[in-house]
Protein backbone atom coordinates (compact mmCIF):
# COMPACT_ATOMS: atom_id res chain seq x y z
CA UNK A 1 0.00 0.00 0.00
CA UNK A 2 2.79 2.78 0.93
CA UNK A 3 5.02 1.68 -2.13
CA UNK A 4 1.87 2.17 -4.18
CA UNK A 5 1.73 5.92 -3.16
CA UNK A 6 4.68 6.44 -4.01
CA UNK A 7 3.92 5.63 -7.81
CA UNK A 8 3.35 7.89 -10.04
CA UNK A 9 -0.07 7.58 -12.45
CA UNK A 10 1.51 5.75 -15.21
CA UNK A 11 3.52 3.28 -12.81
CA UNK A 12 -0.04 2.92 -10.44
CA UNK A 13 -2.12 1.85 -13.78
CA UNK A 14 0.50 -0.20 -14.82
CA UNK A 15 1.10 -2.46 -11.62
CA UNK A 16 -2.87 -2.58 -10.91
CA UNK A 17 -2.84 -3.84 -14.60
CA UNK A 18 0.10 -6.45 -13.70
CA UNK A 19 -2.06 -7.72 -10.76
CA UNK A 20 -5.30 -8.17 -12.43
CA UNK A 21 -3.21 -10.50 -15.02
CA UNK A 22 -2.38 -12.88 -12.18
CA UNK A 23 -5.48 -12.46 -10.92
CA UNK A 24 -5.10 -10.86 -8.25
CA UNK A 25 -7.27 -7.96 -6.23
CA UNK A 26 -6.61 -4.68 -7.82
CA UNK A 27 -5.20 -3.72 -4.45
CA UNK A 28 -6.25 -6.04 -1.48
CA UNK A 29 -2.72 -8.49 -0.44
CA UNK A 30 -3.49 -12.25 -2.59
CA UNK A 31 -4.34 -15.37 -1.38
CA UNK A 32 -3.00 -17.47 -4.43
CA UNK A 33 -2.01 -20.44 -2.02
CA UNK A 34 -5.20 -22.13 -0.22
CA UNK A 35 -4.57 -26.12 -0.40
CA UNK A 36 -2.83 -26.29 2.66
CA UNK A 37 -3.43 -27.04 5.83
CA UNK A 38 -1.21 -24.75 8.18
CA UNK A 39 -0.38 -20.62 7.62
CA UNK A 40 1.05 -17.53 9.04
CA UNK A 41 -1.71 -15.28 9.38
CA UNK A 42 -0.76 -10.97 9.55
CA UNK A 43 -3.33 -8.27 9.50
CA UNK A 44 -2.36 -4.77 10.16
CA UNK A 45 -4.09 -1.46 11.40
CA UNK A 46 -5.01 1.03 8.72
CA UNK A 47 -1.20 3.06 7.83
CA UNK A 48 -0.10 1.24 11.14
CA UNK A 49 -1.68 3.01 13.95
CA UNK A 50 -1.48 1.99 17.22
CA UNK A 51 -5.22 1.13 18.10
CA UNK A 52 -4.97 -1.33 20.02
CA UNK A 53 -2.92 1.12 22.30
CA UNK A 54 -4.21 -0.75 25.40
CA UNK A 55 -4.28 -4.54 26.58
CA UNK A 56 -7.92 -4.36 26.86
CA UNK A 57 -8.10 -4.02 23.53
CA UNK A 58 -5.52 -6.40 22.70
CA UNK A 59 -7.19 -8.90 25.24
CA UNK A 60 -10.15 -8.18 23.28
CA UNK A 61 -9.21 -9.06 20.06
CA UNK A 62 -7.75 -12.08 21.11
CA UNK A 63 -10.92 -13.18 22.88
CA UNK A 64 -13.08 -12.27 19.63
CA UNK A 65 -10.52 -14.29 17.86
CA UNK A 66 -10.86 -17.39 19.48
CA UNK A 67 -14.78 -17.26 19.85
CA UNK A 68 -15.18 -16.43 16.16
CA UNK A 69 -12.30 -18.34 15.10
CA UNK A 70 -13.28 -21.24 17.05
CA UNK A 71 -17.32 -21.89 16.44
CA UNK A 72 -17.48 -19.46 13.46
CA UNK A 73 -19.41 -16.96 15.14
CA UNK A 74 -22.07 -15.97 17.92
CA UNK A 75 -25.30 -17.38 16.25
CA UNK A 76 -26.27 -21.00 15.30
CA UNK A 77 -26.67 -19.61 12.10
CA UNK A 78 -23.08 -17.94 11.19
CA UNK A 79 -21.66 -20.85 13.29
CA UNK A 80 -23.07 -23.57 10.78
CA UNK A 81 -22.17 -21.82 7.65
CA UNK A 82 -18.64 -20.68 9.10
CA UNK A 83 -17.56 -24.30 10.24
CA UNK A 84 -13.97 -24.31 10.11
CA UNK A 85 -12.14 -26.45 12.86
CA UNK A 86 -9.40 -24.19 13.19
CA UNK A 87 -6.90 -24.72 15.25
CA UNK A 88 -4.74 -21.67 16.67
CA UNK A 89 -1.52 -23.21 16.95
CA UNK A 90 0.63 -19.76 17.98
CA UNK A 91 -0.28 -15.73 18.03
CA UNK A 92 1.19 -12.12 19.42
CA UNK A 93 -1.16 -8.67 19.11
CA UNK A 94 0.62 -5.80 19.22
CA UNK A 95 -0.20 -1.93 19.27
CA UNK A 96 -0.85 -2.03 15.32
CA UNK A 97 -0.75 -4.92 14.14
CA UNK A 98 -1.43 -8.93 15.16
CA UNK A 99 0.64 -12.50 13.55
CA UNK A 100 -1.50 -16.02 13.71
CA UNK A 101 -0.21 -19.61 13.25
CA UNK A 102 -3.30 -21.32 12.17
CA UNK A 103 -4.12 -24.52 11.14
CA UNK A 104 -7.32 -24.54 8.96
CA UNK A 105 -9.68 -27.24 6.89
CA UNK A 106 -11.48 -24.99 4.47
CA UNK A 107 -9.65 -21.25 3.90
CA UNK A 108 -12.04 -20.23 1.94
CA UNK A 109 -14.24 -18.90 5.38
CA UNK A 110 -10.91 -17.68 6.82
CA UNK A 111 -11.68 -13.62 4.87
CA UNK A 112 -15.62 -14.02 6.11
CA UNK A 113 -13.84 -14.42 9.83
CA UNK A 114 -11.53 -11.49 9.53
CA UNK A 115 -14.62 -9.25 8.12
CA UNK A 116 -16.60 -10.00 11.48
CA UNK A 117 -13.60 -9.84 13.98
CA UNK A 118 -12.40 -6.31 11.95
CA UNK A 119 -15.61 -5.13 11.62
CA UNK A 120 -16.51 -5.72 14.98
CA UNK A 121 -13.42 -4.36 16.65
CA UNK A 122 -13.75 -1.14 13.96
CA UNK A 123 -17.28 -0.52 15.48
CA UNK A 124 -16.86 -0.60 18.92
CA UNK A 125 -13.13 1.04 19.35
CA UNK A 126 -14.63 4.37 17.05
CA UNK A 127 -17.85 4.50 19.63
CA UNK A 128 -15.09 4.57 22.66
CA UNK A 129 -12.61 7.70 20.79
CA UNK A 130 -15.87 9.03 20.09
CA UNK A 131 -15.11 9.13 16.15
CA UNK A 132 -16.49 8.47 12.81
CA UNK A 133 -15.85 6.09 9.79
CA UNK A 134 -12.48 6.00 11.14
CA UNK A 135 -10.60 3.19 9.33
CA UNK A 136 -8.98 0.88 11.79
CA UNK A 137 -7.71 -2.22 9.77
CA UNK A 138 -5.63 -2.28 6.18
CA UNK A 139 -6.56 -6.00 5.31
CA UNK A 140 -4.97 -9.52 6.45
CA UNK A 141 -2.72 -11.71 4.75
CA UNK A 142 -1.56 -15.14 4.50
CA UNK A 143 1.78 -17.44 3.79
CA UNK A 144 1.57 -21.41 3.38
CA UNK A 145 3.39 -23.18 5.72
CA UNK A 146 5.58 -25.08 3.43
CA UNK A 147 7.95 -27.43 6.16
CA UNK A 148 8.91 -28.43 9.73
CA UNK A 149 11.52 -25.78 9.68
CA UNK A 150 9.14 -23.25 8.38
CA UNK A 151 6.72 -23.75 10.84
CA UNK A 152 8.54 -23.52 13.95
CA UNK A 153 10.87 -20.61 12.83
CA UNK A 154 7.27 -19.06 12.22
CA UNK A 155 6.25 -19.79 15.61
CA UNK A 156 9.85 -18.10 17.01
CA UNK A 157 8.78 -15.07 15.04
CA UNK A 158 5.86 -14.64 15.85
CA UNK A 159 7.04 -14.92 20.20
CA UNK A 160 9.74 -12.48 19.01
CA UNK A 161 7.70 -10.06 17.29
CA UNK A 162 7.16 -7.70 20.58
CA UNK A 163 10.56 -7.94 20.87
CA UNK A 164 11.88 -6.90 17.04
CA UNK A 165 9.25 -3.77 17.37
CA UNK A 166 11.11 -2.78 20.80
CA UNK A 167 8.28 -2.88 22.99
CA UNK A 168 9.78 -5.48 25.36
CA UNK A 169 13.68 -6.96 25.91
CA UNK A 170 12.03 -10.62 26.52
CA UNK A 171 9.40 -12.07 24.56
CA UNK A 172 8.13 -13.18 28.05
CA UNK A 173 7.32 -9.85 29.18
CA UNK A 174 4.58 -9.45 26.51
CA UNK A 175 1.16 -10.24 27.27
CA UNK A 176 -0.52 -11.04 24.37
CA UNK A 177 1.61 -13.49 23.39
CA UNK A 178 0.91 -17.90 22.81
CA UNK A 179 4.81 -18.08 24.32
CA UNK A 180 3.34 -17.88 27.30
CA UNK A 181 0.57 -21.10 26.57
CA UNK A 182 4.15 -22.64 25.12
CA UNK A 183 6.14 -21.98 28.82
CA UNK A 184 3.22 -23.11 30.71
CA UNK A 185 2.96 -26.47 28.42
CA UNK A 186 6.29 -27.41 27.62
CA UNK A 187 8.54 -25.45 29.88
CA UNK A 188 11.35 -23.11 28.86
CA UNK A 189 14.30 -25.58 27.72
CA UNK A 190 11.59 -27.02 24.79
CA UNK A 191 11.36 -22.91 24.36
CA UNK A 192 15.27 -22.56 24.55
CA UNK A 193 15.91 -25.57 22.44
CA UNK A 194 13.38 -24.09 19.65
CA UNK A 195 15.11 -21.12 19.11
CA UNK A 196 18.18 -22.70 18.54
CA UNK A 197 17.66 -25.26 16.38
CA UNK A 198 14.71 -22.91 14.15
CA UNK A 199 16.73 -19.22 14.78
CA UNK A 200 14.60 -16.63 12.48
CA UNK A 201 17.59 -14.72 11.26
CA UNK A 202 15.87 -12.94 7.99
CA UNK A 203 12.89 -14.57 8.38
CA UNK A 204 10.57 -13.40 5.44
CA UNK A 205 13.31 -12.58 3.20
CA UNK A 206 12.88 -16.23 1.12
CA UNK A 207 15.51 -17.79 3.82
CA UNK A 208 13.00 -20.73 3.79
CA UNK A 209 12.78 -21.10 0.22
Amino acid sequence: MYEYRQLNPKQQAELVEHRLSLGYPAHAPPHPVKDRQLYFLSAACYEHQCYMHSESRRQQLLNMIFDRFGDGGDDKESAEALTTNITICAWAVLPNHYHLLVQVVNFDVLSELFRQVHGVTSRQWNLEDNTIRRKIWYSWSDRAIRSERHYYTTLNYIHYNPVKHGLVTSPYDWVESSVHWYLQIYGKQWLRDCWVKYPVRDYGKDWDV
